[in-house]
């Protein structure tokens, strides 16, 4: 098995993993007990019921602490989670001036949940061959989406006309 540099930095040798003797052991409190060979420290750290936790390998003597290891992996896991942002995406929803009003009204609960996920949404609708000839019946479509979307986000573009299409972009509040 081969551990990449970066993993095997992450990892804290523990217990009967340190090698390198004298260490210099800081306690459970915080207090420092000195320079003391691994053995003692050891042993120092398995009265308290605590492991032996190298924290800083690289100086000289290495640093030992002396910690409840499984509570500090977790800590540390938990403080990664937190610092993760999240990135606002662009997400579509896609319409034509004949559908439905139930599909349109399913295309707005999805996009009502991508703003709540702080996800901007690209309205877009479709006009193909004829109904190019009916222009008002897609801006009808397009503002009665806008009206319900408006309540969960704000209007970021307003609707442009290109070619064969409407588009406009809700961004969350």
């Amino acid at each position: 098995m081969v551990i990449s540099k970066e993993a095997a930095r992450d990892q804290n040798r523990v217990n009967d993993q340190i090698r390198i003797s004298p260490v210099r052991v800081i306690d459970h409190d915080g207090q420092q007990l000195g320079i003391l060979p691994v053995k003692d420290a050891l042993a120092r750290a398995r009265e308290a019921g605590l492991d032996l936790v190298e924290v800083a390998p690289d100086s000289s003597p290495p640093v030992c602490r002396i910690m409840d290891y499984g509570k500090f992996k977790y800590d540390k896991n938990k403080r990664s989670h937190k610092s993760k942002s999240h990135t606002t995406k662009l997400k579509e929803i896609r319409l034509r001036p004949k559908t439905g009003q139930h599909d349109i009204e399913v295309k707005i609960r999805q996009a009502i949940s991508f703003l709540e996920h702080k996800d901007k949404v690209l309205v877009t609708v479709v006009f193909r061959g004829r109904e190019l000839a009916h222009v008002e019946e897609g801006q009808k479509v397009m503002t009665g989406i806008l009206e319900k979307l408006l309540e969960h986000g704000k209007l970021e573009s307003p609707p442009v006309q290109q070619a064969k299409r409407i588009t406009c972009t809700v961004a969350p509040k």
